[in-house]
């Protein structure tokens, strides 16, 4: 169910616009028909009222946990089972976080990433994006959320702008606290400029060469990162959001010297923070976690040359909870990458041009 169709069906049962909100608020908040000060019976229209429980019934339906994987840190992994038996994964963080997922799968075939191995299956609707939020908020509060779970947003771009518009109005959860992740198609960042609620935006990096960036995200498009930087700083200062760029560290391929020469000289002066984040070790592939003292000398070395860069670890690494290793599992996917992925990804690493400009330096406030 889409949220569009959700809306006609409160409007056809009689109801208005503030029957509409009350409904889609109680729904996304997890809260019984009768919460609030008003009772139910007489705030509602009759007719909507007749209609309420198959419309709660089907809004139930959409989702529902299949399992429970909580992290030593204090995160909680949750395998969601949609209607139709295809399952995607959620994560409740630490301080009142909720990562949701947009796609069965994904298409764009990050090769450091589980999600992508059987491809992208189908589309999550923008009611069982919020029905993800309704069911984390079930077990906990829920006061931001992050698209960064299975699937590329940008992809599945009407569904997801549509949750984003209801959890920032009846979902009351402040926009700088919804996080629409991608890696940079161009759609995004005109269309998010022309939402009712703008959300923060955070920028999948990985890496500042062009050549090493398409072997790693093969079917990302074409951009290069400098122009990708572009586009988001455009639309950090926008909207008054710093960007959050994302950087999985991968041991020898994008830890070295070069990549913090490259960094410095990319994000200089931008409004942002580099969010930099180990490896969550996958099977199959030859990738590999650097050392947690390697990684904070980047993250060291990166804030002396004046980068906002913060080391981040991937939550629930102690139940092996990687995106999509949870409905990999659960699904028994086990496609495999070539043991040649990282030999060509550090191939390209060697070959690529480190060319880029530089900017008067400015360090972001948060």
């Amino acid at each position: 169910m889409r949220i569009h169709d959700l809306k006609q069906r409160l409007r056809e049962a009689g109801g208005g616009p503030s029957h509409e909100h009350r409904v889609l608020r109680l729904w996304s908040h997890a809260l019984p028909r009768n919460s609030g000060k008003r009772p139910a019976q007489s705030f509602f229209p009759a007719s909507l009222l007749a209609a309420l429980p198959a419309i709660e019934a089907e809004l139930a339906a959409l989702a529902r946990i299949h399992s429970i994987h909580p992290g030593a840190d204090g995160s909680e992994r949750l395998l969601v089972a949609l209607a139709d038996g295809q399952m995607v994964e959620s994560v409740l963080l630490p301080r009142d976080g909720l990562c949701v997922s947009s796609q069965v799968g994904c298409a764009v075939g990050c090769q450091f990433c589980m999600t992508g191995r059987a491809g992208l299956l189908r589309q999550v609707s923008s009611g069982e994006i919020v029905a993800q939020v309704a069911l984390a908020r079930r077990r906990r509060p829920v006061r931001k959320v992050v698209f960064m779970g299975m699937g590329e947003p940008a992809h599945n771009l009407d569904n997801v702008m549509e949750a984003i518009e209801l959890l920032g109005t009846a979902g009351n959860i402040g926009h700088k606290n919804l996080v629409f992740s991608t890696v940079g198609d161009p759609r995004v960042f005109e269309r998010l400029l022309q939402g009712a609620v703008r959300p923060a935006l955070a920028l999948s990096l990985h890496t500042t060469r062009a050549a090493l960036r398409r072997t790693l995200l093969p079917r990302a498009p074409g951009l290069t990162p400098e122009e990708l930087v572009s586009e988001a700083d455009r639309y950090a200062r926008a909207t008054g959001y710093p960007v959050q760029y994302q950087w999985t560290l991968l041991e020898g391929v994008n830890d070295g010297p070069d990549e913090i020469e490259g960094i410095v000289k990319l994000l200089s002066g931008r409004y942002g923070v580099l969010n930099m984040i180990p490896f969550n070790t996958v099977d199959g592939t030859d990738f590999r976690r650097p050392p947690w003292e390697h990684c904070r000398q980047i993250a060291r070395t990166l804030l002396q040359r004046g980068i906002l860069a913060k080391l981040r670890d991937s939550a629930g690494q102690d139940v092996d909870g990687g995106c999509g290793q949870l409905r990999a599992r659960a699904s028994e996917v086990r496609v495999a990458l070539p043991r040649s992925a990282r030999a060509e990804a550090v191939h390209a690493d060697e070959q690529a041009s480190a060319a880029s400009t530089e900017f008067p330096m400015r360090e972001e406030e948060r």
